[in-house]
């Protein structure tokens, strides 16, 4: 039967209504969550049938459901809503992003793929598992520039991140699209969140969300999901029904609540961390800071002094890893989140030992800024002067 397709509407009403619109004619407002790991048949024939449906295409099987581990009615929906932020035909979550990524991984090197080129940096453990290669890939790392150089006839995979974790860089999506030529490209959207760009529309065939950041929203939930066309989410969820990486029924509640607000979120703190970057420019304490033409609310900078003592001394910023939450955080990339990244290749993709990266929530501004002034008071500075905003611009030629 023919299903009429939904309408386009704008971000804002998206958020809110995407997952949901069948809640009305069943008598609900908010959504159910379903708990269940199993649900009963009298049809052992029917299940037979749409059991080896699934396992010829991973589409989702038609009726009610049957495992919990071949999918769940509420994290679906949660899919669903991703889905139509996103702009793809379908989204496939996980029980966290390296899961997700894990199974990008497999899929492709199912079909002999197993070579992937990547630009630098990309999140410390995205990092570490394309290069000691534990699902047996083999990574090329290179810049933007060098993409197209690098592709073999076995590469299966080109992957970025933009913004990039830590740094911000950005990299012209489109252009790398373009260099891909007929290779996939898997592009890392968790700094920015569909908010702010969607890469889909600029080329991208795979887009990869770390959900337990900005989607989620609380620091409450882990989770990751890839939005993609529906030919390649049924591989991923063969994949998932394999591997066991599923997402728990209430944690696909709490990120379809956390849509709801996501635009609201991502603006308000975005607008905290833009006059955050401004006054950190202009302070004499620091050497450098790094804040994405794109916008958001991630800023990194880099001190003349002891990032240590930064760490140490704010007491209303949490000094934590991780991002995406209403409150405002603060972590030393080089110790943590790419700690497990080797040194040289760590500095040589700009995460410099004296880095600091924030992830800007929704608390007052003067408030946040009193914080990070006092924590700063501990770092010498170099003297007044001008110290400009690094933006990161496209590494590729041609990119505005």
């Amino acid at each position: 039967m023919e299903t009429t397709p939904a309408p386009m509407r704008a971000l804002a009403t998206e958020a809110v209504h995407a997952g949901r619109d069948d809640l009305a004619r069943q008598g609900l407002h908010a959504p159910p969550i379903d708990l269940s790991t199993t649900y009963p048949s009298y049809d052992s024939r029917g299940e037979a049938a749409r059991i080896d449906a699934f396992a010829t295409t991973g589409a989702d099987p038609e009726g009610p459901p049957v495992y919990g581990r071949l999918g769940n009615p509420t994290v679906a929906r949660f899919e669903t809503a991703l889905a139509r932020l996103e702009g793809t035909e379908s989204a496939v979550a996980f029980a966290s992003g390296m899961a997700a990524l894990s199974a990008v991984l497999l899929v492709r090197a199912s079909l002999g793929l197993r070579h992937v080129v990547a630009v630098r940096p990309l999140y410390g453990c995205s990092d570490h598992l394309l290069t000691a290669g534990l699902l047996g890939s083999e990574v090329t790392w290179t810049d933007p520039a060098g993409i197209a150089d690098a592709l073999r006839p076995d590469t299966g995979l080109v992957m970025v991140e933009s913004p990039a974790n830590p740094t911000l860089a950005e990299v012209d999506l489109r252009a790398v699209a373009h260099a891909c030529g007929s290779v996939p490209l898997l592009a890392d959207n968790t700094f920015a969140t569909p908010v702010l760009q969607r890469p889909v529309e600029q080329g991208a065939r795979l887009v990869l969300h770390s959900a337990t950041k900005y989607l989620g929203g609380h620091g409450d939930v882990m989770a990751g999901v890839v939005a993609c066309d529906e030919e390649f989410a049924g591989r991923l969820r063969q994949v998932r029904f394999a591997t066991g990486g599923v997402l728990h029924p209430l944690a696909g509640y709490l990120l379809l609540r956390g849509l709801s607000t996501l635009p609201v979120r991502v603006r308000a703190a975005s607008a905290n961390a833009a006059e955050l970057a401004r006054r950190l420019a202009a302070d004499p304490r620091i050497a450098r800071v790094h804040y994405p033409r794109i916008g958001g609310a991630m800023i990194a900078f880099e001190v003349h002094g002891d990032p240590h003592e930064v760490i140490a001394g704010v007491r209303l910023i949490t000094p934590a890893v991780s991002l995406g939450s209403v409150d405002t955080l603060i972590q030393h990339p080089a110790s943590i989140s790419h700690r497990i990244v080797n040194e040289g290749d760590r500095r040589e993709a700009g995460v410099s030992d004296r880095l600091l990266r924030m992830s800007v929530g929704l608390e007052d501004l003067e408030d946040l800024w009193s914080d990070l002034n006092n924590a700063l008071g501990l770092v010498p500075g170099r003297g007044a002067g001008n110290y400009a905003i690094s933006h990161n611009a496209p590494a590729v030629a041609g990119a505005p």
